[in-house]
């Protein structure tokens, strides 16, 4: 009998209602043990599903898509590969008609679902599973599940990408199948990361005699995979998360095809630059490489530049476990030496505060300080990596709170921030953030905004509204536009550094320092 939606949703159920870990791992390689009876096919949307992802990646359907929805069915009929056969019919849509053709297909998926059905698929579609079943939980219980080593589904998900085809493969093929998970050209693998240090001379002493400065670009983080070895080049372009741009970037493309390899993977970053060569606000290039609009004129509004800073395969040869210096002379005899972001390798410190300022100077975001030494480690947080930026740092007045999930289930978690507007007086929302928050921290606000709520904390409701009394400092990496929030910008990557009992709301921070902040 294939897998009924209604055990994919039970199991996700039970994994949020539980602290527990190893329940929570219990849980899901039972579901997926009963997934890989149905087949291959139903283990990797399954594994997918309980990660809490589309293997469509994006359906085009939002949250305003999904307000009004039919009523729900009195009893479970979907079963997991009608629902993936139908998102895979709502990723298809395209041209005219294409709204009403999305309306009748999720009107279609939601009048067979269930209350409890309807309310998980519209978590999933938005991308807004909350089940607080991670990356690490979800390996640990594909390993369970195919009693296969940890190391093993954490390596290959490093170069699968996703956890489903991982899923797929350690259930069907075990500790074998998982080994022949190599890097391929056209799939994407998991970038690696890096970690972050206060200033230059902290990266620096996190890396050894000699370290190589790189420019980091405020761009979007690129991944080219290039194959040059059919009848005609075929170029495939990844986000960070994954997600298949290819088609948003045709002057990107077009550049790519031409390159003299028969088939290579960079990592990399677009951006769009002004005239003088100056970066655009990164809005600016994120709004242009998250559109789905008429790509050959927006690439005349607004053309990306391409930069690459590693190369990972080159004509057969994966270089992922090569030392980054090889990486690096591979790369510069494999692209042009403008698509080579600026970069200083220096054992000076003074060296390399220069550089730093310069790129400061030059409207770029930062540095990423790189051991020259060590490997690529995909899908890590690698020690070899530590990105530098100028820290800003605003005093701001929580507005409300929402609950936390997951590990935070049962803590106030995620904090609404406000400028005060100077002209006015009133608060203005400038946007979210977890970050930074220890578990102390966590415990401290939680019994606070208790305090402050002017809403019943224990109604039930995600957001709980506080009177504006609680200042905090947070830091912060840039401003951006944004009409989500009535002021016109948010905070990016906001982190919450401490509170601040010592201030009153009077003096924080206004929205037009803000707006100074940014230069507008």
């Amino acid at each position: 009998m294939p897998l009924p939606l209604s055990e994919v949703v039970a199991t996700s159920r039970a994994v949020a209602a539980t602290s527990s870990r190893t329940a929570k791992v219990e849980a899901l390689a039972a579901c997926l043990t009963r997934a890989a009876t149905e087949g291959p096919e139903t283990v990797e949307v399954v594994a997918a599903h309980l990660a809490g992802v589309l293997p469509q990646r994006r359906l085009g359907v939002s949250w305003r898509g999904l307000r009004s929805l039919p009523e729900p069915a009195a009893a479970s009929t979907l079963t997991v590969l009608e629902v993936d056969a139908l998102a895979t019919e709502l990723a298809a849509v395209s041209g005219p008609g294409s709204a009403g053709r999305r309306s009748e297909l999720v009107r279609s998926l939601f009048e067979r679902a269930t209350h409890d059905e309807q309310q998980w698929l519209r978590g999933l579609i938005t991308g807004e599973t909350r089940q607080g079943a991670g990356d690490g939980v979800m390996l640990q219980a594909i390993a369970k599940a195919a009693e296969v080593p940890d190391a093993a589904v954490r390596r290959a998900v490093m170069l699968a990408g996703h956890a489903g085809p991982v899923a797929r493969a350690a259930l069907d093929g075990g500790a074998e199948a998982l080994e022949a998970l190599t890097l391929e050209v056209g799939r994407p693998l998991r970038p690696m990361l890096a970690g972050s240090a206060p200033d230059v001379p902290s990266a620096l002493d996190g890396i050894g005699a000699e370290a190589l400065v790189e420019t980091k670009l405020d761009g979007i983080r690129l991944q080219a995979h290039v194959d040059r070895r059919g009848s005609a080049p075929e170029v495939r372009l990844f986000t960070r998360t994954l997600e298949d741009v290819t088609d948003r970037m045709p002057e990107i493309v077009e550049s790519l095809a031409g390159l003299d390899v028969a088939a290579a993977v960079l990592d990399g970053e677009v951006i769009a630059l002004r005239e003088d060569g100056r970066p655009e606000p990164f809005q600016v290039t994120g709004a242009r490489t998250a559109s789905t609009a008429d790509p050959e004129r927006l690439r005349t509004e607004v053309p990306l530049t391409p930069y690459f800073f590693d190369l990972l395969h080159v004509d057969g040869d994966d270089l992922l476990d090569l030392p980054a210096t090889d990486r690096w002379t591979r790369l510069s005899e494999t692209v042009p030496g403008a698509w080579l972001p600026p970069r200083l390798l220096t054992g000076e410190p003074e060296e390399a505060q220069a550089f730093f300022d310069d790129v400061i100077r030059s409207g770029h975001e930062g540095v990423v300080v790189k051991d020259p030494s060590l490997p690529y480690a995909a899908g890590r947080r690698g020690p070899g990596w530590i990105k530098v930026k100028p820290r800003h740092t605003l005093d701001l007045v929580v507005l409300a709170v929402e609950w936390g999930s997951g590990r935070r289930r049962g803590w106030l978690s995620n904090i609404h921030l406000a400028a005060r507007d100077a002209e006015t007086g009133h608060l203005v929302m400038l946007g979210k953030t977890f970050k930074g928050m220890t578990d102390e921290m966590l415990r401290w606000q939680t019994e606070r905004f208790r305090e402050l709520a002017l809403d019943d904390p224990d109604s039930g409701e995600w957001v709980v509204r506080v009177r504006p009394e609680q200042v905090v400092e947070v830091a912060f990496d840039g401003v951006q536009r944004s009409s989500r929030y009535e002021g016109g910008m948010a905070l990016r990557f906001a982190r919450v550094l401490r509170y601040r009992d010592d201030k009153p709301v009077t003096e924080i921070d206004t929205v037009q320092t803000v707006r100074r902040l940014a230069g507008w």
